[in-house]
């Protein structure tokens, strides 16, 4: 009823190199995209850090603006500001003022301020720095 096992010695399979090579592949991509998630969570990573960097320059340049209108020049700047609210936590910005003053016609004075803020947040490979300039009068 069975065919007679007489071929058996005989026969060679393929089965374990294709499995080998299946394996190998998938190992490789697994590698791949193992690789590919952490370089994006890395870029979020550092996206998040930029946009606290940008924050920090502008409240930097808001706070710089008061304390400028309030004493009518630059000496009225405190710099570099530190952060303590936790979204700026580890954040500070470093204040600069010029003024200039001209002939100028209509209401808000003769003087004009040019401030910049620069925030920073992070440090090392995670730092992220961005300046705002803001002009008032």
């Amino acid at each position: 009823m069975y065919p007679e096992p007489r071929n058996l010695v005989n026969q060679g399979g393929a089965g374990l190199p294709v499995a080998l090579f299946i394996i190998t592949v998938l190992a490789l991509l697994v590698i791949g995209m193992a690789q590919l998630q952490q370089a994006t969570g890395e870029s979020v990573s550092l996206q998040i850090q930029s946009q606290r960097a940008f924050y920090a320059a502008e409240s930097g340049a808001q706070v710089a603006v008061r304390d400028v209108l309030e004493a009518g020049n630059c000496s009225a700047l405190t710099t570099p500001l530190s952060f303590s609210a936790s979204a700026l936590n580890g954040c500070s910005a470093a204040l600069t003022c010029e003024s200039v003053t001209e002939n100028i016609s209509g209401p808000g004075g003769n003087t004009v301020f040019s401030i910049a803020s620069t925030g920073q947040c992070g440090s090392g490979p995670d730092r992220a720095v961005r300046t705002i300039e803001v002009r008032v009068r």
